[in-house]
């Protein structure tokens, strides 16, 4: 245990058309900052997670932090990138610098900015994170890759319309209770699984209910080493993180299996010296109801073309034995690319400070976080603990 949380921030994800991508990471910086009872003289190094530069006119952000308070002035900092995994990307280099004993505190953020960008460009930059020379002319974009994986596992392991349905009523009967989710509505499974001018198919057999949202918004973070963070208001401990890159081509491995995201899974776990039943909580990247479908399998959680299993079973539900996504996930709280990772960080320290509101799990002692970016390519696995 190298690494804690000592304190975050969290905006509502949404359209924010009164706010800035600097405007938002000034938001949380200071929030991030004063929640862990410290100011800008206190941080020895600042890393931002920001998506590439197709959904805002300015690229270089980095110094954007900086902006939040003149004592930044002169600290390091620099943007870190690994398409939507990119704030679970931020959060691990943060952690590798105090544990290179190059600095005691990190101060993370979040961020993007992606309504303001008309839809077909929204479409035209998320297919970046693809391998284009395979999936470039897909003409639903990044939805359309995940189509073509739905309508290939549900030929392989049959239809699996009703387990999607499932996945993305669960993940909206839960964001109702999260004060940063984009939609907070309970749509039920009747209106996830049918059809309708409101829930029309995307791609392949994915509906708009399979689809995450386009958002706005930023979260952050303050790491500490363990020794000066208990000393401070609490401590969240790391107690395992993975990191599996995979091959960007989906030509060159099995897609349906995310075996990158098997493979950090198993590390993390490992790492932590506990099983999956350990866990309170996960939270997952369901950024299509098929994403979260396959993690299940990925994670250990049912074994190949099962993962059906677990959420006909209510094992994910927030009173099951694992709940996935008490947050309401990507599917209800929005995607905001580079602020993604970051908030499913704060989400996690949340639950086990017994901070999470109506989203709380009942005594959560260990939470699991998976990030991934583009098709199971970049995998990153946390495992946290309170341990103040």
């Amino acid at each position: 245990m190298t690494a804690c949380i000592v304190g975050w921030s969290h905006t509502p994800f949404g359209k924010h058309d009164s706010e800035t991508v600097e405007s938002l990471i000034v938001r949380v910086t200071n929030e991030a900052l004063a929640h862990a009872g410290i100011g800008p003289q206190d941080v020895d190094e600042i890393v931002l997670g920001h998506y590439n530069a197709g959904f805002t006119p300015q690229d270089f952000t980095a110094s954007l932090v900086l902006q939040a308070d003149d004592g930044f002035r002169f600290k390091p900092a620099t943007r870190v990138e690994n398409a939507c995994a990119t704030g679970s990307a931020a959060v691990h280099q943060g952690i590798k610098t105090i544990e290179a004993k190059r600095a005691r505190v990190v101060l993370v953020v979040g961020v993007e900015q992606m309504t303001r960008t008309p839809g077909p460009e929204i479409g035209k930059t998320l297919l970046k994170a693809s391998y284009l020379p395979e999936d470039g002319d897909n003409p639903a974009g990044f939805a359309g890759v995940f189509g073509n994986i739905a309508g290939a596992y549900f030929q392989r392991h049959g239809d699996q319309s009703d387990a999607l349905a499932m996945i993305a009523a669960k993940n909206h009967h839960n964001g109702v209770q999260n004060p940063y989710a984009q939609m907070r509505k309970d749509l039920g499974f009747e209106f996830c699984r049918t059809e309708s001018d409101k829930n029309p198919f995307v791609a392949g057999p994915l509906k708009r209910t399979d689809c995450s949202l386009v958002s706005d918004g930023a979260a952050a973070v303050v790491l500490a080493d363990t020794e000066t963070a208990l000393r401070m208001r609490r401590a969240v401990a790391f107690r395992a993180t993975a990191h599996a890159q995979d091959f960007l081509p989906m030509s060159k491995r099995d897609v349906l299996k995310f075996e990158g995201a098997a493979a950090a899974w198993a590390r993390a776990l490992s790492q932590a010296g506990i099983t999956l039943d350990d866990l309170s909580l996960v939270e997952t990247h369901d950024c299509f109801t098929v994403a979260e479908l396959i993690e299940y399998e990925a994670m250990g959680l049912t074994r190949e073309g099962r993962g059906a299993d677990a959420i006909r079973e209510g094992w994910t539900t927030k009173e099951g034995k694992l709940p996935v996504n008490a947050s309401g996930g990507l599917k209800a709280k929005g995607h905001p690319i580079g602020a993604t990772g970051v908030s499913m960080h704060a989400l996690s320290a949340m639950q086990l400070c017994g901070e999470a509101g109506g989203m709380q799990i009942p005594d959560a002692t260990l939470a699991g976080v998976f990030n991934m970016g583009g098709v199971a390519v970049a995998n990153y696995v946390s495992v946290l603990e309170r341990i103040k």
